[in-house]
């Protein structure tokens, strides 16, 4: 099993918007960096654990952990053209970007 670091703006999603999903599942969409979406795709697995980080928050920090729950599979974001992740040289029979789904595990008080 390997642990990985998932980084996010809590104000753009954070761990009390994973906490209230559906199953506490999400899938973590919108990766638009190679080496971060090759590791999504060759070396994430499902079982695989996750810290979750909030980078910009006061302090920054982990505030919860997640499993992988779902190998990785086309980030539908990139043909939509409406979503900020749209990427145009993206199609369905080469989608470019990928995501998988994380469920949370526990949220880290933060006092």
């Amino acid at each position: 099993m390997n642990y990985w670091l998932l980084k996010t703006e809590p104000e753009s999603y954070s761990i009390d918007n994973l906490a209230t999903e559906p199953s506490k599942t999400t899938a973590w969409d919108g990766v638009r960096n190679y080496q971060a979406r090759n590791l999504l795709r060759d070396d994430f697995k499902v079982g695989d654990r996750a810290f979750f980080y909030h980078s910009s928050d006061d302090p920054p920090g982990i505030v919860g952990e997640c499993k992988i729950v779902s190998t990785a599979y086309p980030d539908a974001t990139a043909l939509n053209p409406k979503s900020k992740y749209f990427d145009e040289k993206a199609t369905t029979t080469e989608p470019r970007w990928c995501c998988v789904d994380v469920k949370l595990v526990k949220k880290f008080s933060r006092k």
